[in-house]
């Protein structure tokens, strides 16, 4: 134990805890802190230049390191700032901690200048949160909010230390056993769970796998685990757009991504499933559809190591609680042990052949150079670019992020980064930018949207300041995408606001902060304009002028059952033009 200022507790702990790089944004109630940090040259700071910005790219570090990002903000609007980030990360699970400044103690309660109660604000989207009285109690806190943000299912926990407690002298101590004296998450699977798990398995003629961002976060040998299983019982794997990655792309077994702009054949073969083994997902409204219409005739094994989302939405018929990586050992091991063979799928994969000859993700485009680009070529001929240079791919969120997790291919885990749970649109700039602090040798891309895109586009200026090499690849359409989508299909083509006037000009701001930007007009540009981006060293903007009026199928109308799928123009009712009907 040892004497020190709170703040310089602070920053002692994050060594101790193996912390390198901290997102942040100095202010006056944290200004302690700051002073402390520049006194420990082996912890990184980067200054972002917004603190929703400083949360995604913690999120974007976490992700593609495994370990917890950490945020460091001020009291009031640095907190609240903040607050978008945090809901962000507790919805997609991502380890992370945040550490706000608080007015003195003394002053709490008095509405002082920037004031507000960070606590009570933020206790609904942590895991868990605390106002630290005490100097002495900073080491056990953050010590314990580390245990509480890596274990069970990840998530945000918030620090919120008043000045006075950063300048006060304490005793810093390091708790004996870093543990919750009430949080104890179950790692271990039943054994009993696994056996009738494993018996559900062997007898089922249309078994299909459903997995999400569980699997993820349990690692990558929950991944390797995952593809053992697969293997062992040849049923077929679907993942919602968290869980991509877990599964290669490019095995026959991949059924693609399943939900609302899944795959044709993926919702049909969970609707028609006679079991479902769901791994690390929890059933939310963008796979399930209508409740009472999903999966009627399916048994259902749900693996979580959270137990509040077991049975929270979708009966299951056997629950197992524990580590995702770890159950499925003890799958695998369980079917070893009984001497189990995989089944004769035939007919369940003559079946999804079926399915899977509607060929839903094609989609029309003219071949000759002068044609305009549909968004789909820009991101399949993205994809084929870099398909030897194992990016990491982040995106913001809109019709780009769909096409992305349709068209692009993931054959590895923490290689896509993207808002999942919230639909944070500005999530996928910053978060590049943590993935490539984390990673700096590698080739990290935003597929953005010319909307999102603008939602953090101030971090232009610290990626200029760390020399990141970041590129930003921009499907522009001049339409918030998505938004204009539904306004067509329900709301009878009313564009209500969702159109992109006064756009910047992507090149010239590109070259304003000191990045290389290009623009690409016409498809015969599109494979040489993408090479030279990733030819380019440093960052780089990509202004790709894509087709306006194209819409993302497959897609499910909110409220229908989950077969319920518009595949193409023709399946639609309503007021659509013979223009937009000729592009999406």
């Amino acid at each position: 134990m040892t004497e020190m200022s709170g703040a310089d507790m602070v920053v002692q702990a994050l060594v101790d805890l193996g912390v390198d790089t901290v997102f942040g944004y100095p202010g006056g109630a944290v200004l302690p802190i700051y002073d402390a940090l520049f006194n420990h040259p082996q912890i990184k700071h980067i200054l972002v230049r917004h603190e929703q910005a400083a949360t995604h790219a913690a999120e974007g570090y976490a992700r593609v390191t495994g370990r917890p990002g950490v945020v460091l903000v001020t009291s009031g609007p640095g907190a609240t700032n903040a607050v978008t980030g945090i809901t962000d990360a507790l919805l997609d699970s991502i380890p992370m901690i945040v550490l706000t400044g608080q007015v003195p103690t003394t002053l709490i309660g008095t509405d002082a200048f920037q004031e507000c109660d960070t606590v009570g604000i933020t206790r609904h989207c942590t895991k868990h949160n605390y106002l630290v009285m005490d100097p002495d109690r900073l080491g056990p806190i953050l010590h314990e909010a580390f245990y509480i943000a890596t274990h069970g299912r990840p998530g945000p926990v918030v620090i919120d230390i008043p000045k006075n407690v950063q300048v006060a002298v304490g005793t810093y101590s390091v708790p004996a056993r870093i543990e919750h004296q009430s949080y104890r998450p179950q790692v271990e699977p039943d054994a009993a769970a696994i056996a009738e798990a494993i018996e559900l398995i062997a007898a089922a003629e249309r078994p299909i796998f459903y997995t999400g961002g569980g699997v993820i976060n349990a690692g990558p040998d929950a991944s390797a685990a995952l593809r053992q299983l697969v293997g062992l019982t040849g049923a077929p794997i679907t993942s919602t757009l968290m869980g991509l990655g877990a599964f290669p792309s490019d095995d026959p077994k991949w059924l693609g991504m399943l939900g609302m702009h899944g795959t044709y054949e993926s919702n049909m073969a969970m609707n028609r499933a006679d079991l479902i083994i769901a791994v690390g997902a929890r059933f939310d409204d963008r796979v399930t559809g209508r409740l009472d219409a999903f999966a009627p005739h399916a048994k259902k094994i749900h693996i979580d190591i959270d137990r509040s989302s077991i049975n929270k939405i979708v009966p299951v018929d056997v629950a197992v609680l524990g580590d995702a990586g770890r159950a499925l050992d003890a799958l695998i091991a369980a079917w070893q042990d009984k001497g189990h063979k995989a089944r004769d799928l035939g007919e369940w994969w003559r079946r999804i052949d079926g399915w899977r000859a509607a060929r839903c993700l094609d989609f029309p485009e003219k071949k000759d150079a002068a044609a305009e680009i549909m968004p789909q070529r820009a991101v399949k001929a993205l994809f084929e670019a870099t398909r030897g240079r194992d990016p990491i791919i982040t995106t913001e969120v809109g019709q780009h992020q769909m096409w992305a997790a349709q068209h692009f291919g993931f054959s590895a885990p923490n290689r896509w980064l993207t808002s999942g749970g919230l639909g944070t649109m500005g999530y996928g700039f910053p978060a590049a930018v943590g993935a490539q602090i984390a990673r700096p040798d590698r080739l990290v891309i935003c597929i953005a949207g010319e909307a999102s895109l603008q939602m953090n586009i101030q971090e232009m200026g610290t990626v200029s300041q760390y020399r990141l090499p970041v590129k930003i690849f921009i499907l522009n359409n001049e339409w918030m995408g998505m938004v204009r989508q539904w306004q067509e299909l329900t709301y009878e083509s009313r564009y209500s606001n969702s159109y992109s006037d006064s756009l910047p000009d992507f090149v010239k701001l590109a070259e304003a902060y000191g990045w290389t930007g290009m623009r690409i007009d016409t498809l015969g540009e599109l494979e040489e304009g993408i090479q030279t981006m990733l030819d380019t060293p440093g960052p780089v903007i990509v202004d790709c002028r894509v087709a306006k009026l194209a819409n993302c199928f497959p897609m499910i109308p909110s409220g229908a059952a989950h077969t319920d799928m518009i595949l193409q123009p023709s399946d639609v009712t309503g007021t659509m033009d013979d223009e937009a009907k000729a592009l999406v």
